[in-house]
């Protein structure tokens, strides 16, 4: 009996690519989730819609653990960096669980409404990016509430995730249309 919470969605595609095309598109994503918060840094708007657009084209057009790196790369580029918070670098070693579980919700709740239920993809991603913003901020201010972070993460985790997550999403949306007209 197939359970409605399954992760199966994580093995399906918005449409089929070959095994070359699929392995290409996730370096092309993992070198976007690594590169530009590490090298670019700032602002992070721009940081943000780039990695979110990375993580819903993952969703849209990766199967299974492929998605992985795409999730973990970014926060790790952005602790290696160290400087995208400044004095805050230390804090965000407590936030990076979060955030990889963060980034998974948008990419399952996206794969699981969108490619898997064929559901409307501006509904689903609404719903994703809600999600992740709601268990980031959610986990901040927890974190903050026993003083182990500072308030500047509740302004990071809060709206500002809703609103790159949104504008990443839109982007990838944009960008995921283009290349399925083409076929890429």
């Amino acid at each position: 009996m197939k359970s409605d919470y399954s992760f199966e969605s994580f093995g399906k595609q918005d449409y089929k690519l070959g095994f070359i095309q699929e392995h290409v598109e996730m370096i092309a994503y993992c070198l976007v989730c690594f590169f530009v918060p590490f090298f670019i840094g700032h602002p992070q708007q721009v940081v943000g819609v780039a990695v979110n657009a990375a993580l819903v084209l993952a969703a849209l057009n990766l199967k299974s653990v492929k998605v992985l790196p795409v999730i973990i790369l970014p926060s790790l580029a952005v602790l290696s960096r160290g400087v995208i918070f400044g004095p805050f670098t230390y804090f965000l070693v407590l936030m990076i669980p979060f955030i990889w579980l963060g980034n998974t919700i948008l990419v399952y709740a996206f794969k699981r409404f969108a490619v898997d239920q064929k559901k409307n993809k501006v509904l689903a991603l609404v719903i994703g990016a809600a999600a992740k913003t709601a268990f980031l901020f959610s986990a901040a201010f927890v974190l903050f509430k026993i003083g182990a972070l500072p308030a500047i993460f509740l302004t990071t985790m809060g709206l500002f995730q809703l609103y790159t997550a949104l504008a990443g999403g839109a982007l990838a949306l944009g960008i995921h249309t283009i290349k399925k007209k083409l076929q890429i």
